[in-house]
């Protein structure tokens, strides 16, 4: 044990002389236990939302996405889907196809996006465990069939039991010339709903699914698509199945990963976490200014030690060490104290959910506020901590001079 280590540590436990300098370190580790326990809580609530919506998400959107770097469509043939559907780790190839049209059911309308799908679809278990009603079925035994989000079906009244009024659906003839009648105008096509979904409110209230084979007819389309999604095992590296999929399609295509699909949300919820993280750091910086006090009362009782280990030998680097170790300790303890409390409450609220989510106007997909504890949290949170009490302890350290101390008879 070093002598500034040794003698810091005493000063710290030691009972002061003036009883008040007892109860400003000890407010001092009590700001920034605080402080530091808030930023682990809201950091590991923010890591729970962005989990939940981020699964959300990727319930509905596939783990790659082909598209056209320019343009709409493109043929069936135009990407070598035996080669995709070659390469280790793809287990689900789908064609897709998507359109705005005019939905009509019950005497109501509603304008939606009808994505047009392969039948491999539904063989989706994550979009299937999202079925509030009917089942996850587009083709079956020959017949076609629609399944529609919760918005969609509120706004429709759509029931998967309903076996007298189907689901019309109206898109714009692209063959249409400008002397036809209104009515001639546009194609038609209707369906039973077999299913219902409910993911998140951006989903539920645009998207009904469809065949392919059903809705390049609606469009006067052959072969034609938007998109490929492509569905890959658990545990696989996306980054290089990506790469190999880019280097088949070529530069026509690009493909998404499921961060580039929703690139801007992720950017979002990073920034939003990163601004509630400096917002609680500066709060955290201002509760450290109870250390500067603390320090300097200390230092000023301290005189006379400070004037003895002097006349024996020692110079200002290690009685300023003495002191930055002791500020320290106090900034140390108030961070692992809160770093521990932090970590406790949220396990509580992991486990039990103890505070709940008051949702005004109807339910939330959960009850209680998420909680996702990451390691990089806590040691972020700890870094910032020792640097903030750091340049705190600086301040009232660096202007301890020694020599300028003199002692009564010497």
């Amino acid at each position: 044990m070093t002598l500034p280590f040794f003698i810091a540590r005493r000063y710290l436990f030691a009972k002061k002389s003036h009883n008040i300098i007892n109860i400003i370190s000890g407010i001092s580790a009590a700001g920034i236990m605080v402080g530091t326990m808030a930023l682990v809580i809201v950091l590991s609530v923010f890591n729970g939302f962005e989990s939940v919506i981020v699964s959300l998400f990727n319930t509905f959107d596939p783990d790659i996405r082909i598209c056209l770097v320019e343009g709409k469509t493109f043929h069936k043939n135009d990407i070598s889907a035996e080669k995709i559907k070659q390469i280790k780790g793809v287990i689900r190839y789908t064609d897709v196809l998507e359109e705005n049209a005019l939905l009509r059911c019950n005497n109501r309308q509603y304008l939606a996006t009808i994505k047009g799908v392969s039948a491999d679809y539904q063989n989706n278990p994550g979009l299937d465990s999202m079925m509030v009603e009917g089942k996850l079925i587009t083709e079956e035994n020959g017949g076609s069939f629609a399944v529609a989000g919760r918005g969609v079906a509120y706004f429709l009244g759509l029931n998967p039991h309903d076996i007298i009024h189907p689901l019309e659906i109206y898109v714009p003839r692209r063959t249409a010339s400008y002397s036809v009648q209104p009515d001639q105008a546009f194609n038609s096509g209707s369906l039973f709903v077999s299913g219902i979904f409910s993911i998140q409110d951006e989903f539920d209230s645009k998207y009904v699914l469809l065949p392919i084979g059903f809705t390049r007819d609606l469009l006067e389309y052959t072969d034609e698509q938007t998109s490929v999604e492509v569905t890959l095992q658990k545990d696989v590296n996306t980054n290089d199945i990506q790469k190999e999929i880019q280097k088949i399609v070529g530069p026509k295509f690009k493909v998404e990963n499921r961060f580039q699909q929703q690139e801007t949300l992720y950017k979002l919820m990073k920034s939003e976490k990163l601004a509630v993280f400096f917002i609680l750091a500066f709060i955290l910086l201002i509760a450290t200014f109870n250390v500067i006090g603390s320090l300097s009362m200390l230092i000023i009782e301290k005189k006379k030690d400070i004037g003895i280990l002097w006349s024996l030998g020692a110079d200002e680097r290690l009685i300023r060490r003495i002191f930055l170790l002791e500020g320290l300790m106090v900034s140390t303890m108030g961070a692992l104290v809160g770093l521990l409390l932090g970590a406790v409450i949220c396990w509580i609220q992991q486990q039990f959910g103890v505070v709940k989510l008051q949702v005004s106007g109807g339910s939330f997909i959960i009850s209680a506020y998420p909680i996702s504890m990451e390691w990089l949290d806590f040691i972020m949170v700890f870094i910032t901590v020792f640097l903030i009490g750091l340049a705190a302890i600086l301040f009232p350290v660096r202007n301890i001079r020694p020599g300028s101390i003199r002692l009564k008879g010497v």
